[in-house]
């Protein structure tokens, strides 16, 4: 199973160190990176938008794109097809799920919406930010390493009116409420990220130059594109393939991953799975009119067993599995093979 932060609170055994726990915690969330997202917009109904908002949303997942990371983006009209679900309900906020916990959203759900009017002249950060939830980004305001002091009642009261109009439990969830400490990326505070909100005047005592305002400078911070390429780093165009009855041995660090091409030569069903004492999120791709599809998935992290599953191949078809490491015992202990 595929999980995120928005999933239950991940609890560990006893025999789950603190550092495996933080390098689980800081990757889970995150795509695998080559995965190819199809996003649909909601045309009609209380949900629909019109194409100058469709377009603002296009321009930042082209954005993101620009960078050079390994995950690709498709715009698809069938919902069905799609992973991302973006809605445009008028003061409803401006939301998304987080990271792979889309996967658990039902076909004819929202993952995304748009709350107010996108085409306004710096709206597009609004965009890039939801889209960063949707890649596994957190609020970087909600860093414990900000140090932020709010005035808490102050920040209540704005964000129950327009254009949120969240009640103090979504307030305390989004704003006020600490993240983990070992979800955060290092160990610095980015109040210029992208996923930083704007704050006006008075809703921070604590950092006192921020009394006045927190405005993050516009697009995309130096710190949010090294963020976001530790994660998704530029795809390798050299792929080992994966033959069956024969390990292939997994040399990652933390967060690394290997991608391995499967041509099977029988239609059957095959077992893949992971060895050895590590933590994994293993997922097989299928490549279907020239993208790589999502077959399936498992993540063995924090449990004592390996990613494995059992699905059926075609002969003559071409797939993709991808695996990412999170912790391993030892350096080297880790391979995969299928059969």
């Amino acid at each position: 199973m595929l999980r995120s932060r928005n999933s239950p609170p991940r609890e560990f055994g006893p025999n789950v160190d603190p550092n495996r726990a933080a390098l689980i915690l800081v990757n889970e969330n995150k795509w695998v990176n080559g995965t190819e997202l199809h996003y649909y917009f909601f045309t009609g109904g209380p949900w629909g938008g019109s194409k100058a908002q469709q377009d603002v949303v296009r321009e930042a997942f082209a954005n993101w794109k620009e960078l050079g990371i390994g995950l690709e983006f498709h715009e698809v009209t069938d919902r069905d097809e799609a992973e991302i679900r973006i809605g445009f309900q008028q003061g409803a906020g401006a939301w998304s799920y987080v990271g792979t916990y889309v996967l658990n959203i039902g076909q004819d759900q929202r993952t995304m919406n748009f709350g107010w009017d996108l085409t306004r002249p710096g709206e597009i950060d609004t965009a890039i930010h939801e889209i960063g939830h949707t890649l596994g980004l957190p609020h970087e305001h909600q860093n414990p390493n900000a140090g932020i002091v709010w005035d808490e009642e102050a920040v209540y009261a704005t964000l129950a009116g327009s254009p949120n109009f969240w009640p103090r439990e979504k307030t305390f969830h989004n704003i006020i409420r600490k993240i983990d400490p070992d979800t955060v990326q290092g160990s610095n505070w980015d109040p210029d990220s992208v996923m930083h909100y704007p704050f006006d005047a008075g809703l921070i005592q604590e950092p006192a130059r921020f009394r006045t305002g927190l405005r993050p400078a516009p697009g995309l911070s130096s710190r949010d594109v090294e963020w976001i390429k530790t994660f998704y780093p530029e795809l390798s165009p050299q792929t080992t393939e994966l033959q069956p009855f024969q390990s292939a041995a997994l040399n990652l660090l933390p967060g690394e991953q290997a991608d391995f091409l499967v041509n099977p030569d029988a239609t059957r069903s095959y077992t893949f799975r992971t060895f050895g004492q590590t933590d994994t999120v293993m997922v097989l791709f299928e490549k279907r009119n020239g993208e790589w599809r999502y077959v399936k998935g498992d993540d063995d992290s924090g449990e004592a067993l390996n990613a494995q599953f059992d699905t059926r191949l075609v002969a003559g078809r071409e797939y993709m599995l991808r695996i990412r490491l999170y912790w391993s015992n030892a350096s080297g202990s880790t391979a995969v093979m299928m059969w």
